[in-house]
């Protein structure tokens, strides 16, 4: 019987799918997220469980985190991977531009995180795992991917609200800065670069696990740097 309940949203990306993973081997009872059944993640355990939801309806995200804790009782860690990504400088970007990537990266993330926090606060335990990126941590490096860099700033801001709630409390928020992702779409559109230097999705999601773990349960870094060599 699994002893530990995760959330993975963003279950069928690769991000999402080496989480998934990574925690049903851990034995634990993992509800991944996806859209729709085109994406199914079809991962075939007894410990892992699929649920279709639009992480942009705010209703439907509630129902399901009460669904979860009615059936798991409590929440030990979410993984927010969900998320989208679109090139574009301050010429190119309108203002309906930044709304699209707002609510592909921070509402995605908001509608899920803010009911998992509630209820890890309830419990007095937890840990939630959003995604941010190099642009987000540092808007200068946003130049070319506006958008996306605006959006993905607001993860940090919302890690840091969230760490002040929990403060006394044994709930900490993390933001995972990934470099590039080793990955079939990133090496089709960047056959000419050292695949050797970015950071595979397998190796995000040991990080992740560690940092839920028991052996990592002390540590309170909210911003974890995953550069490999990039």
């Amino acid at each position: 019987m699994p002893a530990k309940t995760a959330i993975i949203t963003g279950a069928a990306g690769n991000l999402g799918k080496a989480v998934v993973k990574n925690f049903i081997e851990k034995n634990y009872q993992v509800i991944g997220t996806i859209l729709n059944k085109n994406e199914s993640y079809k991962a075939g355990e007894s410990n892992f469980e699929e649920a279709e939801l639009d992480l942009l309806n705010e209703e439907d995200c509630q129902k399901f985190v009460d669904r979860v804790v009615i059936k798991n009782k409590v929440i030990d860690v979410a993984v927010l991977t969900a998320g989208g990504f679109t090139m574009g400088n301050i010429a190119q970007t309108k203002t309906g531009d930044i709304m699209k990537q707002y609510k592909l990266n921070f509402e995605t993330a908001y509608n899920i995180a803010r009911p998992v926090f509630i209820q890890m606060m309830k419990q007095n335990s937890g840990r939630i795992f959003l995604i941010g990126s190099r642009q987000g941590l540092d808007i200068s490096k946003a130049k070319g991917v506006t958008a996306y860099g605006f959006s993905k700033s607001l993860i940090f801001s919302l890690a840091a609200l969230m760490n002040a709630e929990a403060k006394g409390k044994n709930v900490v928020v993390n933001v995972i800065v990934p470099s590039t992702i080793d990955t079939p779409q990133n090496r089709e559109s960047m056959p000419g670069a050292d695949f050797n230097s970015w950071v595979a999705a397998s190796q995000i999601a040991d990080i992740i696990y560690f940092y839920s773990s028991e052996e990592g349960s002390a540590i309170r870094e909210p911003v974890i740097k995953v550069y490999n060599n990039s």
